[in-house]
């Protein structure tokens, strides 16, 4: 692999890191970087590669918040189940069926059919409007549900139903959840760590259901662009989720609905204008 490729993986996982954990969509932005990036590698490979580098995102929500997520803590030397851990890892593997059952059955029809700038660009436009409307709602609302630990079951189905609005491309994974989340009462404290959480299963699932259809002969470029993608992804994940965490304590999500429509333009007006030009 040369510098150039190098460079090219480097800045995917940069990418990758920012766009996978704040509620703008991976999908959109990976859009425009495979547009203007071209990567010396089979389309299988590519396709495959921007599902997989996911599991270097998902290790720095694991690092960030493995005190949570731990269902064992140590007392009098011995390993004592933490039983509030458990019930939370529950109520993520409940929330996980309504788009687990969907994406087995419908992937090959959502990727071929809903993967177009258009449809991309229009769920940026539309659930970046429906952030600030409901962000402007929650105005004169309190959360009925506080922390992470007061999501209940049922809380916890619901948010894994929007998770159902991510598989169409466009509409983000983290913003289908934490977009429900607020629409039930959820604070958005609550909301981002219960979709960091529901993240690790899902994207695990996503990132083996895709090795496992690319399978695992692969050349030496393509061990170490896998390696160097994750490990980029890995880093600046760390950094786009500790910003987040940080930003939503005193600001809501207003900033990244605008931010939204105005991907969800230009992707718009770019792709009009080539099309246009042919």
């Amino acid at each position: 692999m040369d510098i150039l490729e190098l460079f090219k993986v480097i800045i995917i996982g940069i990418v990758e890191g920012i766009t996978e954990w704040l509620p703008i969509s991976s999908t959109g932005h990976m859009l425009l970087v495979d547009e203007f990036i071209n990567l010396n590698m089979s389309i299988a490979f590519k396709e495959m590669f921007f599902v997989v580098i996911q599991l270097g995102a998902i290790l720095a929500v694991v690092v960030l918040f493995w005190h949570k997520m731990l269902p064992f803590t140590k007392k009098n030397n011995k390993l004592v189940l933490k039983k509030e851990t458990c019930s939370l890892w529950l109520k993520v593997a409940f929330a996980c069926i309504p788009s687990g059952v969907i994406g087995v059955l419908f992937n090959d029809i959502l990727e071929t059919k809903l993967s177009t700038p258009l449809i991309i660009s229009i769920m940026l436009i539309f659930y970046g409007v429906l952030f600030i409307i409901i962000e402007n709602k929650n105005k004169t609302r309190v959360p009925t549900t506080k922390e992470l630990e007061d999501i209940s079951y049922k809380t916890a189905f619901i948010i894994g139903v929007f998770q159902i609005l991510s598989l169409i491309p466009g509409t983000s994974r983290s913003g289908s959840t934490i977009l429900g989340a607020l629409m039930i009462g959820v604070s958005r404290t609550a909301a981002a760590e219960f979709t960091f959480f529901l993240a690790v299963p899902t994207m695990l699932g996503a990132s083996a259901f895709k090795l496992l259809k690319f399978g695992l002969n692969f050349t030496g470029a393509e061990m170490i662009t896998l390696a160097v993608g994750m490990v980029v992804a890995f880093v600046v994940s760390v950094i786009a989720i500790k910003f987040l965490m940080g930003y939503i304590k005193k600001h809501d999500f207003k900033i990244f609905g605008w931010y939204r429509i105005v991907l969800g333009l230009i992707l718009i007006a770019y792709f009009g204008i080539r099309f246009i030009i042919g």
